[in-house]
């Protein structure tokens, strides 16, 4: 063969080479946006069937906060004693078991979320433990009444979370 043949079949292999190349380009194209598609649907259904799991979860973790914020807590937990560890140990321990019976519904909520909700639950627990180790808290009354008191001077850490799990939920949806 000569240079001049070899020329002339570059020539003529020239397209179908482009057109082999354009087709495998454009095939490839189609085929990744045929699996975003499949991957997109298949996020949407699970988010479906998600999203109410999560609205559980945030509603639950909003009674647990509700049902651990110092005024109703104190109104639901009557001291059995005038002792005011024992009143103190009962409060630490109501927090305790509500907050163990919602521990599961972290796996719906953002990791943030959590540990607003796990600082909130702290921080309760912190208040009533500093309210009972003043020299002039007596007896469980005197807790009860400083504790509420203080509600009035400070806001209570379990609205500070209440309000974040608002957020939360507002951006979810």
């Amino acid at each position: 063969m000569t240079e001049n043949n070899i020329l002339q079949l570059f020539f003529y292999l020239l397209p179908a080479v482009v057109v082999g190349a354009v087709s495998f380009y454009f095939f490839k194209m189609h085929i990744t946006n045929e699996e975003k598609r499949r991957r997109f649907i298949l996020r949407k259904e699970n988010q479906k069937e998600a999203l109410p799991l999560k609205l559980q979860a945030y509603e639950r973790m909003a009674l647990f906060l509700e049902r651990i914020s110092l005024g109703k807590l104190l109104l639901r937990v009557k001291p059995t004693s005038d002792n005011v560890q024992d009143y103190e140990e009962l409060l630490t321990r109501t927090i305790d078991m509500e907050f163990d019976h919602n521990l599961a519904q972290q796996i719906y909520l953002s990791g943030e979320c959590w540990n607003v909700i796990k600082t909130a639950k702290n921080a309760t627990i912190g208040m009533v433990r500093k309210a009972s180790n003043r020299e002039d808290v007596n007896d469980a009354a005197k807790l009860r009444e400083l504790l509420l008191t203080g509600l009035m001077d400070q806001a209570s850490p379990t609205d500070a979370a209440l309000d974040y799990i608002k957020k939360d939920v507002r951006n979810m949806i």
